[in-house]
C-alpha cells in the first residue's frame, strides 16, 4: 500500500493513479472553462487554495510530466483561435467578461490537475485528493482480497461436491438397478391383476346366468305348486 510521501516522490506511482480524475470532484468542485475541458493557472490555484506562483513553480519543475498528462501552452494564432472558441461558448456575464490572456495561456486538463494534486505539497486540498486516492486504492485492494477469499471458498466447496458425487455414483447405480427391478415386479403385478380382473369379469357373467336360472326355477316351482292345489 503506497503512502502519501511515496506518491509525492514516485512518478511511477502517480502514473498508476492518473485515471482517477473523479477524485478531484470528490474533494472539491473544479470550475472549468466554457469548453468543459480546460482550466487556467488561476483556476488551478483557486482550486488548491494556493497562489498562482506556487502552481507555476510546480509546473516549471515537472513540466515534462505534466505535458504528458495534458498541459498545453498557447501563443500567437493558437491562442487567438482558442479565445474565439471560448467567447462563442461563454454564457456567463457576456462575452466581454471572458478573461483573455495577452500573449500566452497555460491550459490544464482534469488529468493535469490531478497530476498537480500528486505533486503539490503545501496545499490542504491537494493533500485531501491524495488521501482520497490512497483510501480508495486500499478499499479496492480489500475488495479484491475479499473476492479472492470468497472465490477460494467456492472452489473448495466445489472440490468437496466433486468428491461427494464420485462417492454417490455407485450408490446411484445400485438404486437405479433396484428401481429397474421394482419396475419389472410392478409390471408383473399389473399383469396378474389384469388376469384376475378378466377372470372376475367371467365369474360375474356366470353369476348373472346363474341368477337367471334360479329365477326361472323359482317361477317353475310356483307354477307347479299352483297346479297341485287345483
Amino acid at each position: 500500500m503506497p503512502t502519501e510521501v511515496a506518491l509525492l516522490e514516485s512518478r511511477a506511482l502517480r502514473v498508476e493513479q492518473m485515471g482517477r480524475v473523479d477524485a478531484l470532484d470528490k474533494v472539491k468542485c473544479l470550475v472549468m472553462l466554457p469548453d468543459g475541458i480546460h482550466v487556467r493557472t488561476e483556476d488551478v490555484a483557486r482550486y488548491f487554495e494556493v497562489s498562482t506562483e506556487v502552481v507555476k513553480k510546480v509546473t516549471h519543475r515537472h513540466r515534462v510530466e505534466l505535458e504528458e498528462n495534458g498541459l498545453r501552452m498557447l501563443r500567437g494564432s493558437d491562442l487567438q483561435a482558442f479565445h474565439r472558441d471560448m467567447m462563442s461558448l461563454w454564457t456567463g456575464e457576456g462575452a466581454g467578461s471572458y478573461p483573455q490572456a495577452a500573449t500566452q495561456l497555460r491550459l490544464f486538463t482534469r488529468r493535469t490537475v490531478l497530476n498537480v494534486a500528486m505533486l503539490l505539497r503545501d496545499s490542504d486540498v491537494a493533500r485531501c485528493v491524495r488521501t482520497y486516492l490512497l483510501d480508495a486504492e486500499q478499499d479496492l485492494r480489500a475488495g479484491y482480497a475479499s473476492l479472492e477469499y470468497r472465490v477460494t471458498r467456492v472452489e473448495s466447496h466445489l472440490a468437496g461436491v466433486g468428491t461427494a458425487l464420485q462417492e454417490l455414483g455407485p450408490v446411484l447405480s445400485r438404486m437405479s438397478h433396484r428401481l429397474d427391478s421394482l419396475d419389472r415386479r410392478l409390471e408383473a403385478t399389473h399383469q396378474v391383476v389384469g388376469a384376475m380382473s378378466a377372470r372376475l369379469s367371467g365369474v360375474s357373467e356366470d353369476v348373472v346366468r346363474l341368477d337367471d336360472r334360479m329365477d326361472a326355477l323359482a317361477r317353475d316351482l310356483k307354477e307347479l305348486n299352483r297346479r297341485n292345489k287345483r
